[in-house]
């Protein structure tokens, strides 16, 4: 039997391990068109390499996808995070979990990820071929004709498409050809701009947590909030990027988000703190005597917004001055023009449609012998570990699928 998988990122390489491991037998070969293997495993996590996220509630881990949470759910009790770690920690590859749940090697360095992977293609024999782009794929009556840029065509048994998010549809159409559905890509995981806004002049002020709204379509997250010299980022902003990321796509990254500073604090609540604060302090100076621990640079900022001079004594602060800094503080509103990826973590909400896959092997409905897995597919996780689960544990499945007789 063979096995061609085509593409060399972490999906493909998970894919092609697991069907090497899964049939002794199989010749399995790695197609890569670009000159570079594992680039995204590479830059991942700042160079450290985010391997995946130590949630080991299934239901709980599901919900962190956007797109493929109810298809992800059966495919985790196949093969999930704690699957994941097992597996890296057993070819002695050391991890760590962090405070906030994402795991990286001890190392943390990318580059033992990719050595491990590297190690295990060498070891069962895999063949890994560079600058090889798959043009077109032909079905035959029990195998499969691939077409090379270079001229060179492969016919192999069996396919493993793992070619990543792609920006633009047309570069789909080559599956298109094989009669999938493409659901139309959008970026995900992206931040906000606030194009030549005096907030951005407070770039590196954190606030965790912040609560985060877009009221027109009827999003919100919670969690750390980051200015930054072109608008907002952090997790809840990303979180909120991956979740809404078809409508804000329609809204053309124009629209107005809404901030509470207090998290979760109700307006009443806010109200009657500052309110008691000023009836029993009177003689105190704002500044010096304020209830709510926020950084000084956006404290100072949201006392010029509220009009309130804040090394004035409280006794000399109006109720509607108290009126106006609630608002500040938790309904804190900005208009958001166009967006900024992510690092170079290009992540796509979009790709082959999920009701075209079998998620017991990841095969596809349409063409027996051909398997998806990774990116290429509608699925897509927030930020954290997440997009790699899910390309390890749709490989897994699809190398033990393309590798059964």
């Amino acid at each position: 039997m063979k096995i061609v998988v085509i593409g060399g990122g972490a999906a493909g390489f998970f894919a092609a391990i697991s069907a090497a491991k899964a049939n002794a037998d199989a010749e399995v070969i790695i197609l890569e068109k670009t000159a570079k293997l594992l680039q995204k495993v590479k830059i991942s996590g700042g160079g450290r390499c985010n391997v995946t996220h130590a949630c080991f509630d299934l239901k709980q881990l599901s919900l962190s996808y956007p797109r493929g949470d109810k298809h992800l759910k059966s495919a985790f009790s196949r093969f999930s995070t704690a699957d994941t770690m097992e597996w890296f920690e057993s070819r002695k590859v050391k991890l760590k979990t962090e405070p906030d749940g994402r795991v990286f090697p001890v190392s943390d360095d990318s580059q033992t990820i990719i050595d491990c992977l590297m190690k295990e293609v060498k070891k069962l024999k895999i063949q890994v071929l560079i600058s090889k782009e798959v043009r077109r794929i032909e079905t035959r009556d029990t195998s499969f004709k691939l077409y090379i840029t270079d001229g060179e065509n492969i016919e192999c048994n069996k396919v493993i498409v793992t070619t990543g998010g792609a920006p633009k549809e047309e570069q789909f159409n080559w599956l298109k050809t094989l009669g999938h559905e493409i659901i139309e890509p959008v970026p995900s995981l992206f931040t906000f701009n606030l194009p030549n806004h005096p907030l951005t002049e407070l770039s590196g002020v954190a606030v965790n947590p912040a609560k985060v709204k877009i009221p027109e379509l009827k999003l919100e997250t919670n969690g750390p909030l980051l200015i930054t010299h072109w608008g907002f980022s952090g997790p809840s902003v990303l979180r909120l990027s991956s979740f809404g990321a078809r409508l804000i796509a329609e809204k053309n990254y124009h629209f107005e988000i809404q901030i509470s500073w207090l998290n979760d604090k109700k307006e009443e609540s806010c109200r009657n703190e500052l309110m008691n604060i000023k009836a029993a302090n009177p003689n105190r100076q704002v500044n010096n005597l304020f209830p709510f621990k926020l950084p000084t640079r956006l404290l100072d900022y949201l006392f010029d917004k509220s009009e309130i001079n804040s090394k004035l004594n409280w006794a000399e602060i109006s109720k509607e001055q108290v009126n106006k800094l609630v608002q500040a503080l938790l309904y804190d509103t900005y208009q958001i023009e166009g967006k900024t990826g992510f690092k170079e973590e290009f992540v796509t909400c979009g790709g082959v449609n999920l009701n075209e896959i079998d998620f017991k092997n990841m095969q596809s409905r349409k063409i027996k012998g051909l398997f998806f897995a990774g990116e290429v597919l509608d699925i897509d996780g927030i930020t954290g570990g997440f997009n790699f689960q899910a390309a390890w544990t749709t490989g897994f499945l699809a190398g033990n699928g393309a590798a059964a007789v």
